[in-house]
């Protein structure tokens, strides 16, 4: 922090005044209650000065706490130059008594100095090493703080380099994907696979235009989805029945970049392009208070892959991990009457407001 010194003198320097304060009431109340003249001014001055004195002590052993501080390696290093400073602290102690005694007032007649370094050693050596370890405290305080900005710095770095390597992963997965199903269309279909040229490119273009985000409003979401049933229903024709259930209120949500197109895929491969009866997919969207509800169903038959295996679904679970946590639900349902659901839970967040 660019204003830590000046607010450490601050509080430093507020500390050691009302410490002052506190010792004038004491000694007022110790004079009257013994019966002894009071001088509330005079008081006031002495113990002022005598807790002013030390607030550059303070700052001088914090200053050497966080250069020599005691920590592993260097302990005995530490302990000498703590007890070194402290040792010119009632010196130092000392000697102002000394120079400004006849000012401020503390001995009526000023003893030898020998006296007064030893009522120094008395007074202040408790105090000194008492600093030293407020001192000490702080210096592990901060670096703990520091060491947790870090951490979080690291992870976040980690969840970041995490999701990128997954949507590298997506990306390549959907498009062999699509072109292989165009390739397969070319043979018998030549005007079809035009058009399905026609929606991958507009894939690509919304899937590059979003690269930069990991999160997309969910309106966005749906017309990449739109685009890639296009290239799906040109390849199976009538056997792909597409039902949509959005609410409205949900189309400013965010969601992750590309999080439906792996559900439907997985529907479409698993319980409709298997059979030579028509299927139906459906997605729906809507929220439930600070919650968004994702739903993938299909009318098929028993899934031949075990539920939330390959590329899109486990690629799909680690990119919900990355970005939510434990705040998310990704659940895959056996339908009694057929078919499979896949039931997303996210927190809602509208497009445009900071995650």
């Amino acid at each position: 922090m660019r204003n830590r010194p000046l607010l450490l003198c601050l509080l430093v320097l507020a500390w050691w005044t009302l410490n002052g304060l506190v010792w004038t009431g004491q000694v007022l109340n110790m004079r009257e209650a013994t019966g002894q003249a009071l001088d509330a001014l005079q008081v006031l001055r002495l113990e002022l000065a005598s807790a002013w004195l030390w607030v550059p002590i303070t700052l001088g052993l914090f200053w050497g706490v966080e250069r020599f501080p005691i920590e592993r390696g260097r302990v005995l290093r530490a302990l000498a130059a703590q007890a070194a400073a402290v040792a010119a602290v009632i010196m130092v102690r000392a000697v102002a008594v000394v120079v400004f005694n006849d000012w401020i007032g503390w001995y009526a007649r000023l003893p030898s100095f020998g006296s007064v370094l030893a009522t120094s050693v008395l007074n202040n050596l408790l105090m000194g090493w008492m600093i030293v370890g407020v001192a000490h405290a702080l210096v592990y305080a901060e670096r703990a703080q520091r060491r947790e900005r870090q951490a979080m710095e690291l992870q976040s770095r980690l969840v970041h380099a995490r999701l990128e390597a997954l949507s590298a992963q997506l990306n390549p997965h959907f498009l062999f994907n699509a072109l292989n199903s165009i390739a397969e269309m070319v043979h018998r279909d030549a005007e079809a696979a035009d058009r399905m040229l026609v929606d991958l490119g507009a894939l690509l273009r919304h899937s590059l235009g979003a690269s930069q985000s990991q999160e997309v409003a969910l309106r966005e979401e749906l017309v990449a989805l739109d685009h890639y049933l296009g290239i799906e229903k040109m390849r199976l024709g009538e056997r792909l029945r597409v039902q949509w259930g959005i609410d409205s209120a949900s189309l400013d949500a965010r969601v992750p970049h590309l999080v439906l197109q792996p559900l439907v895929e997985n529907a479409i491969q698993h319980a409709i392009a298997t059979r030579s009866t028509p299927g139906e997919v459906s997605v729906r969207a809507g929220r439930n208070r600070d919650r968004l509800i994702l739903e993938v169903r299909d009318d098929g038959g028993p899934r031949r892959a075990p539920a939330g295996s390959g590329i899109g679904l486990s690629n799909t679970r680690a990119r919900l991990a990355c970005l939510y946590g434990a705040d998310h639900l990704l659940e895959i349902v056996a339908l009694v009457t057929g078919g499979t659901l896949v039931r997303l839970d996210l927190p809602y967040r509208a497009a445009g407001v900071p995650a």
